[in-house]
C-alpha cells in the first residue's frame, strides 16, 4: 500500500481468473484499490494491515541468537569471501548503509551481494541505521564495516530461529509485491 496525505492506494496481485476488470492476460495482474481521505474522513487515522508489524525486533532477535552462536559474519569483504566459498552456509543477509552514504564503491558492491543472494535464494534485507546494527552485532569498542552482516546456518543443521523464520516469511512476502530489497527499521537501544 502507498500512503499520500489525500489517498491509499493498495496493489493486490490476483490471478488472471480473478481479474474481473477486463481482458488481460499478464500472469501478474494486479487489483488496485483506491482509498480517496477526502471522501472517506473516518479512514484518516487508517493502520494498513501487516503480517509483520515488529520485523525489526525480529532482526535484531534473530542477530542476537545468531551472534551467541557465533553465526555472524560482518563486513562487505569477509561476507563475499564467505558467500563465494560456501553459498549454501549462508541463512539471511543484512545490509546496511546511513542516508548520507554515497559510496559508490560500496553500491556496487552492495549491486552484486543482492545479485548473489538472489541467484543463490538468500533472503537479504536493507537497514538504515548501521549504528544500532552495530551495537546489537558488534563488540564494545569494535570498529568494523558493518555495511554487511550474514547469518549463517548452523554447522549440524538442526538450528531453527522462530525469528529468523519470521524474516524469511517477510522477505518472501516481500518479494511477491516486487520489492526485492525490503528495508527494516531496527529498534531503539
Amino acid at each position: 500500500c502507498l500512503a499520500t496525505a489525500n489517498q491509499i492506494t493498495c496493489y493486490k496481485r490476483v490471478p488472471v481468473s480473478d481479474y474481473k476488470y477486463g481482458s488481460c492476460a499478464n500472469k501478474n495482474s494486479f487489483k488496485t484499490h483506491v482509498v480517496d481521505l477526502h471522501q472517506n474522513p473516518l479512514l484518516t487515522n487508517v493502520t494498513l494491515p501487516t503480517n509483520m508489524m515488529n520485523e525489526g525486533k525480529s532482526l535484531a532477535e534473530a542477530l542476537h541468537s545468531a551472534k551467541t552462536e557465533s553465526r555472524v559474519t560482518v563486513g562487505v569483504y569477509e561476507c563475499a569471501k564467505i558467500m563465494n566459498d560456501d553459498p549454501d552456509s549462508v541463512s539471511f543477509c543484512v545490509l546496511a548503509t546511513d542516508d548520507f552514504d554515497c559510496d559508490i564503491a560500496l553500491q556496487i558492491h552492495f549491486t552484486l551481494i543482492q545479485a548473489f543472494c538472489f541467484e543463490n535464494d538468500i533472503s537479504i534485507v536493507r537497514v538504515n541505521d548501521i549504528k544500532t546494527l552495530a551495537e546489537i552485532v558488534g563488540e564494545k569498542g569494535q570498529s568494523e564495516d558493518f555495511h554487511c552482516v550474514l547469518i549463517t546456518n548452523s554447522s549440524d543443521g538442526s538450528w531453527e530461529d522462530p525469528a529468523l523464520e519470521k524474516l524469511h516469511m517477510f522477505c518472501e512476502e516481500s518479494r511477491s509485491y516486487n520489492e526485492w530489497v525490503p528495508e527494516i527499521t531496527l529498534p531503539a537501544r
